[in-house]
């Protein structure tokens, strides 16, 4: 008679070969046409954030988005989050963004709204040869696709975070 470990490394066989194959699987399947605009839609973000364009950054929120920060009150409305960024950009003269980096993962999409979650990692070079300022942070995104089939963000969440260790 096989010993209990026995058995049960018997009765687990079946199911690790089932999620095995189910994480293959997964990860041969190609990205929906609305997985693959999201992605876009994510080049598009990260492209404005390197160029500190605050328009082009602008132009991917909704009209009713709301931002939390940390340590902020909610931002509600693209004109509230449009009048801080501005705002910020205005106290960096002279600053640039060297690094935009967005490392999007796990994409749901659900009829026209979606979410996903980024690691961020980002670098602006001060003026007169300061120190670089480098920092890292997780990002949720709620997105909707609106009527001309444009993904704007409607919600976002972002804080710090270590630098990731993975990527």
């Amino acid at each position: 008679m096989p010993s209990i470990v026995a058995q049960r490394r018997s009765r687990r066989a079946p199911l690790f070969a089932i999620c095995a194959f189910a994480l293959l699987w997964a990860a041969a399947v190609p990205p929906t046409p609305a997985a693959r605009q999201i992605e876009a839609f994510n080049q598009k973000f990260m492209e404005a954030g390197i160029r500190m364009d605050n328009a082009a950054v602008m132009a991917l929120y909704g009209e009713d988005s709301v931002s939390l920060l940390p340590g902020m009150a909610p931002m509600v409305g693209k004109k509230t989050i449009a009048a801080w960024l501005d705002g910020v950009v205005a106290q960096m003269p002279g600053y640039r963004a060297t690094k935009n980096d967005l490392d999007c993962r796990d994409i749901q999409v659900c009829g026209d709204w979606a979410t996903e979650w980024c690691l961020t990692h980002q670098v602006v070079q001060p003026p007169d040869g300061k120190p670089p300022i480098e920092t890292h942070g997780k990002m949720l995104l709620v997105l909707h696709r609106e009527n001309a089939g444009e993904w704007r963000i409607e919600r976002e969440m972002w804080n710090n975070a270590p630098a990731a260790t993975s990527r």
